[in-house]
């Protein structure tokens, strides 16, 4: 992710007490210091909505000359904008609504935020400070809704705490372990009279991340990495947060280990670099989920063992001892115990460890994995990841987004929504850098990918953006489309249109007998829901609808015209572009580990359990 001065990377010194200017000190409104103060963080775009009680913070942010504001739909969509920008810059995402069901339209990206440790701080107006407490006209307790979902988050009634406030919630989203902060405003706050002194003193005497780990924790693992025989860098995204890719690829180049990136790290260590196995878990690589399986070491880097990735918990890794490092001590033996806990930023870990185990190879201590390697590569050459063929003149899914990641390229970044396209989008996509890859991985929010890429596109206008979505997704939040097309944000989205709530039918074809219940998406009450609708009949029509929203429609249903199609979307950058590719029905997302069972138990294919030659098969 790219550094920015306002948004400093996890650890360093936040921009209110970095040295500057004489000390500014202003009379205004709380609603002008709060512009003010977003102005002195270096925040350049706002997404968000007007409503009665944040309504006198618009009036001087419409004269501000540094914050853009984005005029959203919905607010759900202003925070996964704000989450995209986030993902794509490395900087901190802002959103803003009203009270009451503007904030609580908040809830749901804030979540999803939190869950993904992705930096964003999200403003709110509330009922008047007397009023608060008297279920008043749009009053709900955001604050308190919020509370198990944020990092931090502050009710201001008095205006001069304005500046620090802000000043605070940045810094809290963007260091240590990042995340959401909630800043929540009184309506009689902004409207009152106060004096704005900048810079601030912040005073946050329980919130030190520790960002350097311990040199004796750090000597312990390199030593366990050379005596091992079957280890595996298991890198999450916090090694993406912290901006560690290049420190990354130089420790697995040094020590010659396989490496595997969850979902929340892809991109992270280029997909082609051949030590990358791929990503682990329910639809991870054979070669990735069997390597952490039958390791004897997880080298575990910014991740958290979720279930996902694990599995059923107490079949994972099971001969496998654990060193874990993380900058949030809170996830270390959480899951699983770690029998060398390393608290510290991803970074500065990765640093420490290369010095630590470069000394080890001085000392003449080197581990051997050629074996290890023998078995890894046997796996990468029988359990390759593909895809069956659609029938005769039909798209399969996977080789949409396939030929869309190598038409595209990889300089462009991908926003998935939820579900089997995720999925494919996470497999036949090859990412080779940080921050081209936007997904929510914890929360799994249908609806993320068209607001996402927005802001995405909105924090890299000069990147192309692809939104990888469902039809069921993209029912969600596709008015999005309209605040794209108003504000020049000309993002690509390629709606993987199977007539169906996929991944779910997935589940329903495996584990419900085939049993469609509720999951069609293109017929109403009484239909089978196997056969689509009469020929030319399509509720809703997506090129019509992106026709009225302000944006290029386009459909493609055969295979010969996908690279056409392709080409004449990436040809168009003046408005947004949506494609609806009409693709095979029945196509599912493979491999698979069944939810709750052992990893052993995965799937290469439909009835197909891949054969290791031991007993663990």
């Amino acid at each position: 992710m790219t550094e920015h001065a306002a948004s400093p990377r996890r650890g360093d010194t936040p921009a209110a007490h970095a040295p500057g200017p004489q000390t500014t000190v202003e009379t205004m409104t709380g609603a002008q210091s709060l512009i003010r103060s977003l102005e002195a963080v270096g925040a350049d775009t706002v997404f968000g909505i007007p409503g009665g009680a944040i309504l006198p913070a618009y009036d001087p942010l419409m004269d501000s000359q540094k914050v853009r504001h984005i005029l959203v739909r919905h607010e759900q969509g202003a925070g996964h904008a704000a989450t995209g920008y986030a993902q794509a810059t490395g900087r901190v995402g802002v959103c803003m609504a009203t009270s009451g069901p503007g904030a609580t339209n908040l809830v749901t990206p804030i979540a999803d935020a939190y869950m993904d440790s992705v930096p964003i701080v999200a403003i709110t107006g509330q009922v008047a400070s007397k009023a608060i407490g008297t279920d008043a006209f749009q009053e709900a307790d955001i604050c308190g809704i919020t509370m198990p979902i944020t990092k931090h988050n502050f009710l201001v009634t008095d205006p001069a705490e304005i500046p620090r406030v802000i000043a605070e919630a940045f810094h809290i989203a963007a260091t240590g372990r990042p995340g959401p902060v909630l800043v929540d405003v009184a309506k009689d706050a902004l409207q009152a009279t106060t004096t704005f002194r900048w810079p601030v003193e912040t005073s946050l005497p329980g919130y030190r991340p520790v960002t350097k780990p311990h040199a004796k924790q750090i000597r312990e693992a390199a030593k366990m990495l050379v005596n091992a025989k079957r280890p595996v860098l298991y890198v999450g995204g916090g090694v993406l947060k912290a901006q560690a890719s290049a420190e990354l690829r130089i420790l697995a180049e040094l020590t010659g280990a396989p490496v595997v990136t969850t979902l929340m790290a892809i991109g992270v260590f280029p997909d082609s670099h051949p030590q990358h196995l791929g990503m682990p878990g329910m639809h991870g690589s054979v070669p990735a989920v069997t390597a952490l399986q039958k390791s004897d070491l997880l080298f575990t880097l910014g991740a958290r063992f979720d279930d996902r990735v694990t599995g059923k918990l107490d079949g994972f890794a099971p001969d496998a001892k654990v060193v874990h490092a993380d900058i949030d001590p809170a996830e270390i033996g959480k899951n699983r115990p770690a029998d060398v806990p390393i608290v510290g930023d991803a970074r500065e870990v990765i640093a420490d460890l290369i010095v630590a185990v470069q000394a080890e190879y001085d000392a003449g201590h080197r581990g051997d994995y050629g074996a290890w390697w023998a078995k890894l590569n046997e796996w990468k050459k029988t359990y390759p990841l593909g895809f069956d063929p659609a029938p005769a003149g039909e798209l399969a899914p996977q080789q949409v987004i396939e030929r869309i990641g190598q038409l595209v390229g990889p300089d462009a970044i991908y926003a998935a929504g939820v579900g089997q396209h995720q999925m494919w989008a996470s497999q036949f996509i090859q990412f080779e850098k940080p921050a081209t890859w936007l997904n929510s991985g914890g929360a799994g929010t249908m609806g993320y990918a068209v607001p996402a890429a927005m802001g995405a596109k909105a924090g890299k206008p000069d990147t192309a953006v692809w939104a990888i979505d469902g039809d069921g997704c993209f029912q969600m939040t596709n008015q999005e489309l309209v605040t794209c097309a108003l504000n020049n944000i000309p993002i690509k989205v390629a709606v993987i249109n199977n007539g169906s709530l996929g991944m779910v039918r997935q589940w329903q074809t495996l584990f419900y007998n085939q049993r469609y219940s509720n999951t069609v998406l293109h017929s109403g009450p009484g239909h089978d829901g196997i056969e689509p609708p009469a020929q030319g009949t399509r509720i809703p029509d997506f090129v019509l609808l992106s026709e009225a929203m302000g944006c290029v429609g386009l459909r493609c249903e055969r295979p010969e015209d996908l690279d056409a199609v392709i080409k004449q979307a990436m040809e168009i950058n003046d408005r947004p572009v949506v494609i609806d590719f009409i693709v095979h029905q029945d196509a599912m997302v493979w491999p698979m580990v069944a939810a709750g069972t052992s990893n052993d138990e995965i799937l290469a294919a439909r009835d197909v359990r891949p054969d290791f030659g031991d007993d663990l098969d």
